[in-house]
């Protein structure tokens, strides 16, 4: 199955989810999205993929967000794309595409749902949650 992680490794969710993704027996592609950020066709693209609000995406903590006003109903989704690609940290982590779809996974268990009927048993996160797995 391929498998394309956008991760920040100095997120521990994106490092669950990634570390989940290797128990079930995939090495997938790592996009290191601050440092190869995927740009606007493919940001669109990944947020279709989603199907969900382009603000559900946007990531408030330790990013620009407040100093540009993210939060005002003024702009556009075209507006905070732009934002999005002109600043990649306003992206949430970690988004993976599989063939079985796209997600945020936030949980990181949310991963799971992704990745079909691959089993992982069970996996303990960093913080000590231990997640069942199928």
């Amino acid at each position: 199955m391929k498998v394309t992680i956008y991760h920040n490794p100095n997120c521990g969710t994106s490092r669950n989810t990634l570390a989940m993704i290797r128990q079930a027996g995939i090495e997938p592609e790592v996009v290191e999205y601050l440092k190869s950020p995927p740009g606007r066709e493919k940001l669109v693209a990944l947020i279709a993929a989603m199907d969900i609000p382009l603000r559900d995406l946007l990531r408030r903590k330790g990013t620009p967000y407040d100093e540009l006003g993210l939060d005002d109903e003024k702009w556009t989704d075209d507006e905070l794309i732009d934002f999005m690609v002109e600043h990649p940290i306003l992206m949430n982590r970690p988004v993976v595409e599989t063939e079985e779809g796209t997600a945020l996974c936030r949980p990181s268990e949310k991963v799971l749902d992704l990745l079909g009927d691959i089993e992982i048993g069970a996996f303990t996160k960093e913080d000590g949650e231990v997640v069942k797995g199928r």
